[in-house]
């Protein structure tokens, strides 16, 4: 019997089809089992959350199984305690693009998905936990589920990159595009000198748009738009916030003097000018003449006083221990201010010489834009 080669063409070609189609048949075999064994945190498990610290929490789990022997994807999925993850508070792939069995979360991590899940700062709230399997469009939630219990410290989950402070009792006012810009001392931390008065004080995280508005409310920082000034009549403070702890210090800065150490006096007292900024104009200085030659060391002393009522004094000075006498070139970080001690002659500065029996104008400058640091201007 003769066989028509056209016929067996198709019937070869036919043929290559319906093996092709079983191939793709095993190709596409999406089965996989759901994760039903997790390991840990242990269930029940009770974490004081503590972002600072930089601790975490590893999450682990046992692994599904594909079919077709091939790769399975996994998700870490959180809902609120009676939920069944349908809608879940927080979901997220495991390590090495989802191939891992395990992730690692941070406090800072777990904190940020507290406060999702509605748990208010300095309190103790409920999550449940699994593990979702998956390849391709098939997705198999574990058929373990966990719980853990988070207590969330006072601080607050999300940081604001920027800080601003305005409002009807600030020098900005309340026009919101005219807030005045905290300094960034360190992540959620922000630090600013400025007048307070009676009326409304706000803090925002922008100037325009929808920003989010926090308050300060005695020792704390808090989320909302109903802060008050914590004084009647104007004062110049010093503002530290720190959202890490949701911490708010308030220091009054009573005066701020010119500290002539030769002496161990203060010369003359610097008023407040606004922004951050103290200033006297024409005032004499007179080197003081001791028996090695004439004495030009100052340095600036702020009196401060706490939300207790108690009153100190900081040394502002210079970042080095000794220094030679400024001249037109020495500079611009020469003049920076930090924190010293009280000691009379260590970190001063020293006058140019042409100050000596003439007045000047001194200018302390605690802004925000930059160092903080002073000017000495010979008239």
């Amino acid at each position: 019997m003769k066989t028509h080669p056209i016929l067996l063409l198709f019937f070869l070609f036919l043929t290559g089809i319906l093996s092709a189609c079983n191939d793709d048949d095993n190709a596409l075999d999406e089965t996989i089992t759901p994760v039903s064994n997790l390991i840990s945190p242990v269930n029940n498990a009770f974490i004081r959350l503590d972002p600072p610290s930089n601790a975490a929490v590893t999450f682990e789990w046992g692994q599904a199984r594909a079919a077709d022997g091939t790769v399975v994807l996994y998700e870490l999925v959180f809902d609120k305690e009676g939920g069944d993850f349908s809608k879940p508070v927080y979901s997220i792939a495991s390590g090495t693009n989802g191939l891992d069995t395990r992730l690692v979360l941070s406090h800072g991590d777990l904190n940020r998905i507290a406060d999702i899940a509605g748990i208010k700062s300095q309190q103790q709230g409920k999550l449940i936990w699994t593990v979702n399997a998956s390849k391709g469009l098939n997705v198999q939630k574990g058929t373990e589920t966990r719980t853990m219990t988070l207590e969330r410290p006072a601080g607050f989950s999300a940081l604001p990159p920027a800080l601003y402070l305005t409002g009807s009792g600030t020098e900005a006012g309340a026009n919101m595009s005219q807030a005045i810009q905290f300094k960034s001392i360190s992540a959620g931390v922000f630090e600013l000198y400025s007048r307070l008065s009676a009326g409304d004080v706000k803090l925002i995280d922008q100037t325009s748009g929808t920003p989010t508005t926090y308050a300060i409310d005695g020792n704390k920082l808090v989320e909302g738009d109903q802060g008050t000034s914590p004084t009647t009549t104007p004062k110049v403070y010093r503002i530290r916030l720190d959202f890490n702890n949701a911490a708010a210090t308030l220091t009054e800065i009573e005066s701020v003097g010119l500290w002539f150490a030769p002496q161990s006096k203060i010369l003359v007292e610097l008023p407040y000018v606004g922004k951050g900024v103290w200033k006297v104009e024409n005032t004499p200085i007179e080197f003081f003449q001791e028996s090695w030659g004439r004495d030009e060391r100052y340095k600036f002393r702020f009196t401060e006083k706490n939300a207790a009522g108690a009153t100190t004094q900081q040394f502002y000075g210079s970042t080095n221990s000794d220094n030679q006498r400024a001249t037109a070139s020495t500079p611009a970080a020469y003049y920076y201010l930090i924190p010293v001690t009280a000691a009379s002659y260590d970190y001063t500065y020293k006058f140019q010489t042409e100050a000596d029996m003439k007045s000047v104008d001194v200018t302390v400058r605690m802004q925000p834009d930059g160092p903080y640091t002073h000017q000495i201007t010979v008239r």
